[in-house]
């Protein structure tokens, strides 16, 4: 009787090879920790990274993130920046808000917050392109590229008897055992509906387009946004030999949305630079279109015995504040953080009681988050005119206030406390 081969046996397992995924591997990437990214595309690290030189000479990704400041940080201690700045970002120094249906307007000045700039926008493939290369630094890191989880497993006892470990079926047959599984798989998760987490959803009624334009006048280094009764539409600057290319979010109602899809070049064109009040002038060019609903998610429980959830597996937010992936940085860099604390005291780093830790210490602000861009969404949509004018009074006030306007500014930057020790900058002595 021929015996099978035993399933590998790591410490932690990460479906999911995208941007919060691969963070979190590239924060435990030195540790005594044995690390697993399970990665359905094909992704052979440095060949990624000749193809996204290639493509940065072609065009621009049309998915980008404003990474704020404490996203940055992250990078930055990964030491995935100094590869980033190698490809292209674009800093941001100043944010101009305002309401399209009334008088109200605030801009944020990075000099007010006695910052360089206020953030990044970075095209996604980018920042990946970077975090792969990290990856491949660290020896305890495996990235398992082109198979997707097909089953898991309940926990069960390892052969010692000391820690549980689960199963994991993958889509070329071969299997795994992992003492964590954490979902970084995106909104629909794999891993989550097999771990039996529940999510809660609620539909924005929107959809958002995205797609790079240029502009006849300068983008001027600032992340432009205008509240309209269908939605906010923003315009974010990106790097390029002129700076007249930016990367646009329309968010608007599904009807507006695919009149708009629907629209030739130069009907879209016309239709952006009236919308968008010609502040950067008349739009010059587009690239392709796409679009796609926003809704609400959030899992009731981010954790389960040898299970946890990042980023979009356990949350995804209306983009009108770019604060979705880094909330899920912020995720997996609290999650490393107590990851490392458990091997450090010698904890059961997969023991359910272990985890609320991290549920503790990101549940909440994620909520909290979620729901002030719902405040948002339903105070700058269509309003009777006492809340049209409250809405237009509270915004002026606080474009006047100098200290509130920093608090919100702060806590766009991700300058709030209470962050993971990967999000900090280095204490100057």
């Amino acid at each position: 009787m021929v015996k099978q081969k035993a399933p590998e046996i790591v410490d932690v397992a990460i479906v999911g090879g995208g941007l919060v995924g691969l963070t979190l591997a590239c924060a435990l990437g030195g540790s005594g920790f044995r690390v697993a990214v399970i990665e359905p595309q094909p992704r052979e690290p440095e060949a990624y990274w000749q193809r996204v030189l290639k493509q940065n000479d072609e065009g621009y990704d049309p998915r980008v993130s404003a990474l704020t400041l404490a996203s940055e940080q992250i990078l930055r201690n990964l030491g995935a920046w100094d590869y980033m700045e190698q490809l292209r970002l674009c800093p941001y120094r100043h944010m101009h808000v305002w309401d399209g249906e009334g008088t109200a307007e605030i801009d944020f000045n990075a000099a007010d917050m006695y910052e360089p700039y206020l953030g990044h926008i970075i095209e996604n493939r980018v920042t990946l392109a970077s975090l792969y290369q990290v990856m491949e630094k660290h020896p305890n890191l495996q990235l398992i590229q082109g198979v997707s989880l097909k089953g898991m497993s309940e926990p069960h006892l390892a052969d010692d008897g000391d820690f549980s470990l689960r199963y994991l079926q993958l889509s070329d047959d071969s299997e795994l055992q992992a003492r964590l599984v954490v979902a970084a798989d995106g909104a629909r998760s794999q891993t989550r509906r097999l771990a039996g987490l529940t999510i809660n959803e609620w539909d924005y009624q929107h959809h958002a387009i995205v797609t790079t334009v240029t502009s006849e006048r300068s983008h001027q280094f600032t992340a432009w946004q205008r509240f309209t009764e269908d939605g906010p539409l923003a315009l974010l600057p990106l790097a390029g030999d002129d700076d007249n290319t930016t990367s646009i979010v329309w968010s608007t109602s599904p009807d507006h949305a695919r009149e708009l899809m629907a629209m030739d070049e130069e009907a879209f064109k016309g239709a952006l630079t009236q919308t968008f009040e010609e502040r950067l002038g008349r739009i010059l060019t587009t690239d392709e279109r796409f679009c796609f609903p926003l809704i609400q998610r959030h899992a009731a429980s981010y954790v389960e015995e040898g299970v946890a959830l990042v980023g979009d597996a356990a949350h995804t937010i209306h983009p009108l504040a770019g604060q979705g992936v880094n909330l899920g940085f912020l995720d997996a860099a609290t999650l490393a953080e107590e990851l490392l604390h458990a091997e450090e005291v010698g904890a059961d780093f997969g023991d359910k009681r272990w985890l609320r830790r991290y549920q503790r210490r990101r549940q909440g602000e994620n909520l909290r988050m979620m729901g002030l861009m719902g405040a948002f969404r339903h105070l700058y949509g269509e309003v009777p005119p006492p809340l049209h004018w409250l809405r237009n009074s509270g915004m002026n006030v606080v474009n006047r206030v100098e200290p509130l306007k920093r608090f919100f500014a702060g806590r766009a930057m991700g300058l709030e406390s209470g962050r993971p020790e990967l999000a900090q900058r280095p204490v100057v002595t």
